[in-house]
């Protein structure tokens, strides 16, 4: 048994716990969450580091314990070349987010931090989890507390966007459990190690569990037409909530495909990986139109999610190689890139009181070049340009639908890359606009009435204290009451201020870690390459 995977389920569960304590006397929860989570990420770390990559396709720091020995369920866990990157992605951008919620007020922080860690802890053992039925409680554990961070620290319209994510991933996972069902009659066993190695399910039960699984992961992760949820739930949720929704919780969904469905039901994702492509690249060219007829900041960049984990999914569905590690690095990739661009958007909000482009107006370099430069960084990094981790993830799905498996219609995967082709260049043109309207240009008074609400400068002071709102244009220059918390306390009109030593600090990691899986890409295929070569045995077979 390694203690490694359970300390780091043990670690935010029970700093959790700790916030519940009548005892508990910490008055600053941020920084307690800071340093729980920092644990979690030096765990992370050294998982990392003592992981055997010479053997990436074999499971280690395994523990399997009995769980409830009536129905033969364990409680087994343990990491691959699949489930590392996203173990340490996890850590990572949660740590991230607390060092963010470090240097500004919010609502009800003790709640908030407790909300994070249990989140934390679900997302972690669902990239660990080894059984499926565990695979299944940790899936369903991260809506909880998602569902809060919407409901309680969102924007006006949270409740309703709460409630929309709830009951679309809840339908998706009552799917999801069936096609559970389905696997456990046919093979007496949940263990995935155990049936990736093969138990002779039938083909008609792997396609209808295939079908199931499938629609159950393709709500989460989110694919064409079952993503109606992300944009509200993005657009309403606080910005700490935006980044760990697209940054790891997507990726469960995803993760689901490599870890379940494609090992597990091979003649099943044989028989529908023509279909799964399918709604792949239609999902490619709905979120790049959709993107196109945005006016919302962050609601643009969740349309965006949409048009690149239809890369993911593009990937998934050749059954190759080069398109399932496409897959997993864009899954990656997409996790420190998007997470870096709702930082940002959530920054820029802040600071103007909006998300509204038209409202922001232009010039955005000349009065807040530090933000204005690491905007255009970011979106240049999602659209794909080489040099940058968004760069390889794309590439290679298209180049594994220019040669997909031997089992699967060549020509109609040619169609497929040319139209996830044309994705890429309206990728590029929604991102090009977006910047020529808001970092480019002179400043201007721009479009819409003043944000002069008590309610919307409250959010913009982070929810807390009385408020004295003046307006400038449209340009929120409120300033906190006499010893109100305002923007890290100086009360400084908003937009004067520039990126902040705590932003700058939430944000170079991923800055630098894009940099790094783009000039390097190595660094992650290596890590992959074996475990989706072991992915791959049975399919074909």
């Amino acid at each position: 048994m390694s203690w490694l995977p359970i300390a780091m389920l043990a670690v935010p569960l029970v700093g959790a716990a700790v916030l519940l304590l009548p005892g508990f006397a910490g008055r600053t929860p941020r920084r307690y969450g800071l340093a729980v989570s920092g644990v979690t990420l030096a765990l992370a770390v050294v998982l990392a580091a003592t992981f055997d990559y010479g053997h990436a396709a074999r499971m280690q720091f395994e523990t399997d314990l009995s769980w409830i020995p009536g129905l033969a369920l364990r409680f087994h866990l343990g990491v691959d070349g699949v489930s590392l990157p996203l173990v340490v992605l996890t850590a990572l951008l949660t740590f991230l987010c607390f060092v963010h919620l470090a240097g500004r007020p919010s609502r009800r922080p003790r709640a908030l931090v407790f909300t994070l860690l249990v989140l934390e802890t679900g997302v972690i053992g669902t990239f660990l989890a080894l059984d499926l039925l565990l695979f299944f409680v940790f899936f369903e554990v991260v809506l909880v507390p998602m569902y809060f961070v919407i409901a309680v620290w969102g924007g006006p319209g949270r409740r309703a966007a709460a409630i929309k994510f709830i009951l679309y991933t809840l339908l998706g996972s009552a799917v999801m459990l069936l096609g559970l069902l389905v696997v456990w009659a046919q093979a007496g066993t949940l263990d995935m190690v155990a049936l990736a190695q093969g138990h002779g399910i039938a083909r008609s039960a792997q396609i209808v569990a295939f079908l199931a699984i499938g629609v159950g992961l393709a709500v989460k992760a989110p694919m064409w037409p079952l993503h109606t949820w992300l944009p509200d739930a993005h657009t309403e949720a606080p910005t700490v909530g935006s980044v760990l929704l697209a940054g790891v919780l997507l990726k469960m969904g995803t993760y689901g495909f490599a870890r379940i469905a494609i090992p597990i039901l091979p003649e099943g994702a044989a028989a529908l990986a023509p279909w799964l492509g399918a709604f792949a690249v239609i999902g490619i060219v709905y979120g790049s139109l959709a993107c196109l007829a945005q006016r919302d900041l962050k609601r643009m960049i969740a349309y965006s999610s949409v048009g690149h984990m239809g890369f993911v999914l593009l990937g998934f569905a050749t059954l190759t190689p080069v398109g399932v590690n496409a897959a997993l690095f864009g899954n990656v990739a997409h996790g420190l890139i998007t997470g870096l661009l709702f930082f940002i958007a959530g920054a820029v909000k802040d600071r103007y009181g909006t998300a509204d482009m038209a409202r922001l107006g232009g010039g955005m370099l000349s009065r807040l070049p530090y933000i204005g430069s690491l905007l255009t960084f970011a979106c240049v990094a999602s659209l794909g340009l080489p040099g940058l981790a968004g760069f390889w993830g794309e590439m290679l799905a298209l180049f594994g639908a220019f040669r997909p498996a031997a089992e699967l219609s060549r020509p109609l995967f040619l169609v497929f890359m040319v139209i996830g082709g044309v994705g890429t260049v309206l990728t590029a043109a929604y991102f090009l606009r977006m910047l020529s309207r808001v970092t480019h240009g002179s400043p201007a008074v721009p479009e819409g009435p003043p944000v002069t609400s008590a309610e919307e400068v409250r959010e913009v002071l982070g929810g807390e204290g009385p408020v004295e709102p003046v307006a400038t244009g449209t340009v929120v220059a409120a300033v906190a009451a006499p010893g109100a918390p305002g923007f890290g306390g100086l009360g400084e009109p908003p937009e004067r201020r520039d990126v902040t030593a705590y932003e700058l600090a939430a944000w170079v990691p991923l800055v630098v870690l894009i940099l790094i899986f783009g000039l390097w890409p190595k660094a992650l295929l290596a890590t992959t390459t074996p475990a989706v070569q072991a992915i791959l045995r049975g399919v074909g077979a």
